[in-house]
């Protein structure tokens, strides 16, 4: 795992971790409250929680650096429990005696059940969380889906160098789907292999004897947005931003085009996810009523699906409501010489494979409401270049067109808020969308959206 995604997650653990020793501490006192025997020796009397506040200022930082000093945050994601176990003990018990020394020391009276029992209950959840953790990275890890895709590029003994790292060192959650050893395959073989097997990165592992081989690999990388792990020196790039990072404390170069892993892209992600789980509750009457109208109007299903192609290119299956004849994928190629945009994309006005319901879904764009459900499957994100067809994607005579698939795809996106139904030549759509890649910021996220809403409502959607 690369250091900044360590960091991250790490920030993020210390986080939750101290809200739980903050929950078992408000816990152990309610349930003191409401049964006052004290079984300790001490006093029944207690003070409503609310003489006990403060204490949660010191327990909320101080719990983090204690679990950290146990090396807690520095053990591989899936050590032993016993181990866990044991680290998560050591903590708690010297909480337990940082909060009776605090309550000493202000001479500040609180029941002593409620300190033994904020110990157990601090064990308890926090353990809870690492094993619903330690089952979720499992079963992501067996999942090929939620791995990231390798291909490792360089000399075969490089390669198998890097395999071996990753295999015994690394906390998982990668694959390593193909390997492209220059001595025997030239470097245009990369072009086919990433669209072959979707990756996520390629990682380069050559000597300075190969570097004009490497040169050209990151040049292909980099006109398609996939990221690229060198270990080797820096090399001149127009679009990639340079930032070092180390695996298993190796210096790396990584070089990408979209927006690193940050604070901001974790709060892309938790607002595509509650935000697509509000507007599925506000919007389900909508859906109800449109599922109705689309099975009472038209023969055929009320949900389109198609083979989409999302983060690098990876197929998904997108969903729309049916706005055309059921038979409108198979008529296609009926109207492709009324094709009115440039590229290869397909789009005609008034379209007369559109059903009457359909033009109205799509003049509002109601048609794409229930992607909210790519949305939280983790397909697509609110905002995002629009996925386009499979077969359109695979049919682009400029590889640099393919920079767009960098991202995740988006309901919505500067296309879409920029008068979507004047933009006629392909170019100027993915010009679009690299602007937004390149500009990327949540702030950017919340002007489009808030951007999206007058254009619904203004019935400016496709015709």
């Amino acid at each position: 795992m690369l250091r900044r995604q360590r960091e991250i997650r790490v920030r993020l653990q210390k986080l939750v971790d101290a809200a739980l020793f903050c929950l078992a501490f408000w816990m152990a006192h309610w349930v003191r409250s409401h049964w006052p025997l004290e079984v300790f020796g001490g006093t029944p009397e207690i003070f409503t929680f609310d003489a006990y506040f403060w204490v949660l200022l010191i327990i909320f930082p101080m719990t983090p650096l204690l679990l950290g000093w146990q090396g807690f945050y520095n053990r591989p994601m899936l050590a032993s429990r016993r181990k866990t176990a044991w680290q998560l003990l050591m903590t708690c018990v010297m909480s337990v005696v940082a909060v009776i020394m605090v309550m000493f020391l202000l001479r500040v009276q609180l029941a002593r059940s409620v300190i033994i029992l904020f110990g157990c209950f601090s064990f308890l959840l926090v353990f809870a969380k690492e094993q619903l953790l330690w089952v979720w990275v499992n079963r992501r890890l067996g999942l090929a889906r939620a791995s990231r895709r390798l291909i490792l590029v360089g000399t075969p003994l490089d390669n198998q160098r890097f395999r071996h790292e990753l295999q015994s060192r690394s906390a998982g959650g990668f694959v390593i789907s193909s390997e492209l050893d220059l001595n025997v395959h030239p470097v245009e073989r990369l072009a086919d292999l990433l669209h072959e097997h979707s990756a996520n990165a390629v990682v380069l592992n050559a000597k300075n004897t190969l570097f004009g081989q490497i040169e050209r690999a990151i040049e292909m990388c980099e006109l398609e947005g996939v990221e690229v792990w060198l270990l080797a020196d820096f090399f001149k790039t127009q679009v990639f931003r340079t930032s070092l990072d180390d695996f298993n404390d190796r210096p790396i170069l990584v070089f990408r085009s979209t927006p690193e892993e940050s604070w901001q892209g974790l709060a892309k992600l938790v607002l595509d996810f509650l935000g697509a789980l509000v507007l599925l509750a506000v919007t389900s009457p909508l859906l109800l009523a449109v599922t109705i109208v689309i099975r009472l109007t038209s023969p055929g299903p009320v949900l389109f699906r198609q083979e989409r192609s999302g983060l690098n290119g990876r197929p998904f299956t997108m969903l729309k409501f049916r706005s055309m004849v059921n038979n409108a994928e198979q008529r296609k190629h009926e109207f492709e010489s009324l094709n009115e945009m440039s590229g290869p994309v397909f789009k005609l006005s008034n379209d007369p494979r559109i059903t009457p319901i359909g033009r109205w879904l799509r003049r509002y764009s109601i048609d794409e409401l229930p992607q909210l459900i790519n949305v939280v499957k983790g397909e697509m994100s609110l905002v995002g270049p629009r996925p386009l067809p499979v077969d359109e994607v695979q049919r682009f005579d400029d590889l640099s067109h393919r920079r767009r698939l960098s991202v995740k795809p988006g309901i919505t996106c500067l296309w879409q808020v920029s008068g979507r139904n004047n933009v006629t030549d392909f170019k100027d759509w993915v010009r679009l969308d690299l602007e937004y890649i390149d500009n990327w910021s949540l702030w950017l996220d919340l002007r489009i959206l808030a951007r999206t809403i007058p254009a619904v409502f203004s019935g400016t959607g496709a015709k």
